[in-house]
């Protein structure tokens, strides 16, 4: 299908005169690696310290909305990079209305199941640019610039991902490891305690490079906060990403 291929639409004005932050002439660089609710309190308060802001978003999960597009359609699970879209929206009308819109959720009248149901509206926004698109890192800039967010929302990988993990049961009175895949059980199975050697698969997939060079040119880098076992260890878990981690030029890392 034919799409335009012009220049982004120009953002809004940032708003001015947010007391307490200061200027942001001299903003420093910040990437936030994350995921889920966590990474989207980092971000509403970081894009009041910052316009120089990066988040490099998980991209396991495979319950709820996100599962069922990520099955059906075989794309990116959007959920968690629409709530960081959600977070760098401006303190304006316009932020604010474009904020509830993307978390807004369908629901049938009452004793009708229907197709939409659960599906948040900003997922399927983001899905449509990238079928459009057909490239994930300038449908979500496109995203983006629509918000008018206050920064650029990346995915840590360029493929879906499957987070695994080993669990301690109790089975018969013994204690027995198990096997627990997917984001969604083993975050239940997090909350317990009891979870070793989490992985991700494919294990040799390929991170989002605008993320690895996002983390090269940083000041500061944030991890976390977030679910131990599903939104912060995945960014360590993946090869590329954990190198430039490593290896980063950043000043700073929390």
């Amino acid at each position: 299908m034919a799409v335009l291929t012009g220049s982004l639409p120009l953002i809004p004005a940032t708003s001015t005169g947010r007391a307490g932050t200061g200027s942001q002439d001299n903003a420093p660089s910040v990437v936030a690696l994350g995921g889920g609710h966590g990474l989207s309190a980092s971000l509403s308060a970081l894009r009041l310290l910052t316009s120089e802001l990066t988040a490099v978003v998980t991209v396991a999960d495979d319950g709820g909305s996100s599962g069922r597009l990520r099955h059906e359609l075989g794309v990116l699970p959007p959920g968690d990079l629409r709530m960081a879209l959600a977070a760098l929206c401006d303190d304006t009308d316009w932020g604010r209305t474009w904020r509830d819109v993307m978390q807004h959720r369908f629901a049938s009248r009452d004793g009708v199941e229907g197709s939409l149901d659960n599906h948040a509206l900003g997922n399927l926004l983001i899905v449509t640019l990238w079928e459009l698109l057909g490239d994930p890192v300038a449908g979500l800039q496109w995203a983006g610039a629509l918000l008018g967010a206050r920064g650029r929302v990346l995915p840590m990988a360029s493929v879906p991902l499957t987070i695994e993990g080993d669990v301690l049961t109790e089975v018969d009175g013994s204690l027995r490891l198990r096997k627990v895949s997917g984001q969604a059980q083993l975050a239940v199975a997090g909350s317990a305690g009891n979870v070793s050697k989490v992985r991700l698969l494919p294990e040799d997939a390929p991170a989002c490079v605008d993320a690895l060079n996002a983390i090269e040119l940083a000041d500061w880098v944030i991890l976390g906060p977030g679910s131990w076992y599903t939104s912060v260890l995945p960014h360590l878990l993946l090869p590329e990403l954990r190198d430039a981690l490593c290896n980063t030029t950043a000043r700073r890392c929390l």
